[in-house]
């Protein structure tokens, strides 16, 4: 098996895993064992197909192969008390056990997107939302999850069984929700996903910077959301947004790993199809549909995208964007960031004014952000020894090394152009 072959079948059925889970969820209504049983599917075809070749009909192959797991499953005398239980709700026995050729098991269209609904559903913890979505959804294993997320694989895996146990005891239909809620679930699956591309982009802990397999699995799970609810403003806008914020990537780093700040990145390293397809996306968003803070937030990423030098920003489109955001969907990560936006057009006191207003916000006077972004602001200002210990007392809250190492890189310049 050569490492580009195992590349390709892993490519394939990371794409074909929710097809094939949600053919089985939509056909035997037992999320917990069919998933079970497709991931024993993905994993004989990880073994198989580099070896014998990838069949002509890949999803029927492991359609077929989970059918099989799932219907053993079932016949067992366990799963059989449980089918008892709740017998009302299930099709008949012979119905469902049933295997049938793949071919009688055509994807619906829904299928993938009734699946994310399923994996973000208010009834799970958010931790659980994230792990289920990347299992079920994204192809990703227990190990790979937490490895991305710097937890013990035990953690992943009981995140994940419990987030199967309350499907299974809450009822929790495979299908698209009503139109009356349809609007708040879809809200929570762009929260999912966007909170997928945040820990890829910048690791919460850890030694690394970003984990570009986060931030491609998510802008690909978007992709797909896009695909099916295109006409949907702010599914667009989040995939504008993950694309222009990801082509910054390779001018985030340093060949050592340090972190580089926006305003001192190569922007030639940025990718320019990411920026030009973000561009086009929420360009298209903003003109003929409603507006949301996604859609807001990419026109801001776009507005950097478009500037070539720093200095080219159009700061005063930025503020203004900002102001807009705020009543849209006001949070204290929004007002950080309008508060730097703030500090280029009107100077650093009126943006530390605006920042003051978050020292009694609870969700974020203790996040290493506040203190990073004044103490930025009070380097702005010329007053370098507040800003030293605003630097020192975020890097001492941050778990993200390369962001500690950052902040503790500005402290000692401070520290060493004192007179």
């Amino acid at each position: 098996m050569t490492a580009q072959a195992g590349a390709r079948v892993e490519d394939l059925l990371r794409q074909l895993a929710p097809q094939v889970l949600g053919t089985l969820v939509r056909r035997y209504g037992r999320f917990d064992l069919a998933e079970d049983a497709v991931q024993e599917a993905l994993l004989a075809a990880a073994l198989q197909w580099p070896e014998q070749g990838v069949p002509e009909n890949p999803r029927g192959w492991l359609i077929t192969v989970a059918s099989r797991r799932l219907t053993d499953e079932l016949r067992s005398d366990q799963a059989r008390r449980r089918r008892e239980e709740t017998a009302a709700a299930q099709l008949p026995i012979d119905e469902l056990l049933a295997p049938g050729p793949a071919d009688e098991l055509p994807q619906q269209e829904d299928d993938t997107l009734a699946l994310l609904f399923l994996c973000a559903h208010p009834a799970l913890t958010p931790a659980s939302q994230l792990a289920l979505t990347l299992r079920a959804v994204g192809g990703l294993t227990t190990a790979e999850i937490a490895r991305a997320f710097l937890v013990p694989e035990a953690t992943i895996a009981q995140r994940i069984s419990r987030a199967k146990q309350s499907i299974k005891e809450s009822g929790i239909p495979f299908s698209l929700p009503p139109d009356p809620e349809r609007a708040e679930r879809l809200r929570v699956v762009l929260h999912v996903l966007y909170l997928i591309f945040n820990e890829g982009y910048t690791a919460t802990s850890g030694p690394d910077l970003q984990r570009s397999e986060l931030t491609a699995e998510a802008i690909r799970l978007t992709r797909e959301v896009r695909r099916l609810l295109p006409e949907d403003g702010e599914v667009a806008g989040l995939l504008a947004l993950m694309l222009l914020t990801d082509a910054r990537r390779p001018a985030r780093a340093r060949a050592d790993g340090s972190l580089v700040p926006l305003a001192e990145q190569d922007r030639r390293l940025w990718k320019r199809p990411c920026i030009d397809e973000g561009v086009a996306l929420v360009t298209e968003a903003l003109t003929d549909k409603p507006l949301g803070p996604y859609q807001l937030q990419a026109a801001i990423a776009a507005v950097h995208g478009e500037a070539a030098p720093a200095e080219d920003t159009d700061w005063p489109q930025i503020v203004a964007l900002y102001e807009l955001l705020e009543r849209v969907s006001p949070n204290p990560m929004v007002t950080l960031n309008h508060a730097v936006a703030v500090a280029m057009v009107q100077g650093p006191e009126a943006a530390l004014e605006r920042l003051s207003t978050l020292d009694d916000d609870a969700r974020v006077a203790t996040h290493h952000r506040l203190d990073a972004v004044r103490a930025h602001l009070l380097e702005m200002a010329g007053d370098r020894a507040a800003a030293r210990a605003g630097y020192l007392a975020a890097a001492r809250s941050t778990t993200s090394l390369p962001e500690r190492r950052y902040l503790e890189g500005r402290a000692a310049l401070l520290r060493d152009d004192e007179p």
